[in-house]
């Protein structure tokens, strides 16, 4: 393994955050915090408790996930497809790089940016609601896995997209649609029963319940399940990325 190879790709992408802070980091949690302004002060005030939980509280993973799945997408994506985009990742090709190390770099340098955001939005959600976390490895460990599975998940778009257009149509149509309807501000509970069974074709319920139960020990699938879909997802990540190498899909042309 090149430990100097990745280091030098998660360097270069991690110094393209702090070039970048306000779009980077700031904005997310920003925006993260007028969600809190807005469904925690404003509306959850006047809503009762769910599960037992205040709803200010309980919106806080919801919230989190919804900004973790979203950022882990643009960041990994943005940083393989500028590289093809500006015809940079011919270099990187031909270096003596195996394909885990550059996977190692761009991935791990996404997946860092968005740890980092999701608990600087843990820290922001202590000025507007008292919470606390009843199982802390759990939750980092869901931290981790989602931020992980959707960088590669993002890798991917990036190698897919053939333009900016294209760059932000699954993130904007797909993922972030399916995070507000993965009860991000509510639980499945809450629904009539035939929505509860559709809801849970969403695979985004289960990565929000899971993370939810980290926290309050409240969950609107089994924990175990949740934990299984996310090892799937990722399964599924790792044999794209792999096929996407093997063949040089959108990389050698």
């Amino acid at each position: 393994m090149n430990f100097y190879a990745v280091k030098a790709i998660y360097k270069f992408e991690m110094a393209r955050t702090w070039r970048t802070l306000m779009q980077s980091i700031a904005s997310p949690v920003l925006s993260t915090s007028l969600y809190f302004i807005v469904f925690g002060t404003a509306i959850g005030s006047r809503m009762q408790s769910i599960n037992g939980v205040d709803y200010g509280a309980f919106i806080i993973p919801g919230l989190v996930m919804l900004t973790l799945l979203t950022q882990s997408l643009s960041n990994a994506s943005f940083g393989i497809y500028f590289p093809r985009f500006s015809g940079t990742i011919f270099e990187v090709l031909s270096a003596p790089v195996s394909y885990v190390e550059i996977l190692l770099g761009y991935v791990g340098a996404a997946a860092s940016k968005s740890v980092m955001v999701g608990m600087l939005i843990l820290v922001t959600a202590r000025c507007f609601v008292d919470y606390e976390i009843q199982h802390p490895v759990w939750m980092f460990a869901f931290l981790v896995f989602t931020s992980v599975t959707f960088s590669l998940f993002g890798f991917i778009i990036g190698i897919w997209a053939d333009s900016f257009e294209k760059l932000q149509l699954i993130p904007m149509m797909v993922i972030t649609p399916l995070a507000f309807l993965g009860g991000s501000f509510y639980s499945i509970d809450m629904l009539p029963p035939f929505w509860q069974t559709v809801t849970l074709f969403n695979p985004v319920v289960y990565l929000i319940s899971g993370f939810r139960w980290s926290f309050f020990g409240v969950a609107d699938v089994n924990v175990a399940l949740s934990l299984g879909m996310t090892v799937l997802f990722l399964v599924l990540c790792i044999v794209g990325v792999a096929w996407i190498f093997k063949t040089g899909y959108r990389l050698k042309d």
